[in-house]
């Protein structure tokens, strides 16, 4: 876990003041670990939230508090909140506005009361001399976290009933979705402040904007626009591309792929179907299922996931 200076940056623009709570020190059993974090920001009826701390009534606690608290503050789960995880957790509170975010510098930030602890410099010392980012923890009071890497691009194309289960599925984890189809009117009325959206007469010709390393979803209402999507991802470059499907339908996209000039090698880096066969068709279902595919790809792990053995739609 690390602060996630891009996904604050974003909610202070929108909601002005926003409070941060993340967790700085653990003991026992807990719901969440060090460095888990959750945004809390005023709204009308009450707050709006961000990620998570996890734990129910902790986190419930720490959101309808989190404008009244300042630095670290100590909650014992069973005696003080009827947690059955009996630890303990610290809790690190700030409030964030554009003067604050502007103030911030270098790759990790350090926070806390008084003069900066000895122990403390020596981590930011060591983190500009040799680039070793520290763990989030709490070093005498001082709250140290580095800063997160930017999130890994996720292009995903089809506003569809599928591409909108997995808005839910994928948003709060550490990516940036870029969400692409035909027009304006393909999307929902509301979309997840996180998301790019980029209508797109033909999409196919907007892969270009995609950087090399991204990864793909491909899932439009067309067979065709899917397969102009395969042609133009197999020419610009990619790091995942995954395409909704049936094996019949991959089996023609393979041979319409090899008709344009596309080598067999080449060809089986997209991966199709995508998602999960035993958990079923549903839109949702599918969300999950790809969710976990593409989650095992970022990780390095893919034992759970051959190539082309699981199926997600026709």
């Amino acid at each position: 876990m690390s602060f996630d200076l891009d996904t604050l940056r974003e909610a202070v623009a929108l909601h002005g003041r926003v409070a941060r709570v993340v967790v700085a020190e653990v003991r026992g059993s807990a719901p969440r670990e060090v460095g888990a974090a959750m945004l809390v920001w005023a709204e009308k009826d009450g707050f709006g939230q961000i990620g998570t701390i996890g734990g129910g009534a902790l986190e419930f606690e720490a959101a309808s508090r989190a404008f009244e608290r300042r630095g670290a503050t100590r909650h014992a789960l069973g005696p003080e909140l009827g947690q059955c995880c009996g630890g303990a957790v610290t809790l690190w509170t700030e409030v964030w506005d554009a003067g604050a975010l502007a103030r911030l510098s270098g790759a990790v930030v350090a926070r806390g009361p008084g003069e900066r602890p000895l122990a403390v410099q020596r981590l930011l010392d060591r983190a500009r001399a040799r680039g070793e980012a520290p763990a989030p923890q709490l070093v005498q009071g001082w709250m140290v976290e580095p800063l997160s890497r930017p999130r890994w691009p996720l292009w995903i194309w089809g506003a569809g009933h599928v591409g909108r289960a997995l808005m839910d599925v994928l948003v709060p984890l550490d990516c940036a979705i870029t969400w692409v189809d035909t027009g304006l009117a393909r999307f929902p009325n509301r979309v997840p402040w996180r998301v790019t959206v980029l209508p797109a007469a033909e999409p196919a010709l907007v892969m270009r904007l995609a950087p090399r390393e991204a990864a793909h979803l491909v899932l439009t209402y067309s067979h065709e626009l899917d397969l102009a999507l395969c042609h133009a991802a197999l020419g610009h470059g990619f790091g995942f591309c995954g395409l909704i499907g049936s094996e019949t339908k991959w089996a023609r996209f393979r041979s319409r792929l090899r008709n344009l000039g596309h080598a067999d090698a080449e060809i089986g880096r997209i991966c199709c179907p995508i998602g999960q066969k035993s958990l079923g068709k549903a839109p949702a279902a599918i969300a999950i299922g790809v969710a976990a595919q593409i989650l095992a790809w970022k990780t390095g792990d893919r034992r759970e996931w051959p190539k082309h053995s699981s199926a997600s739609g026709d």
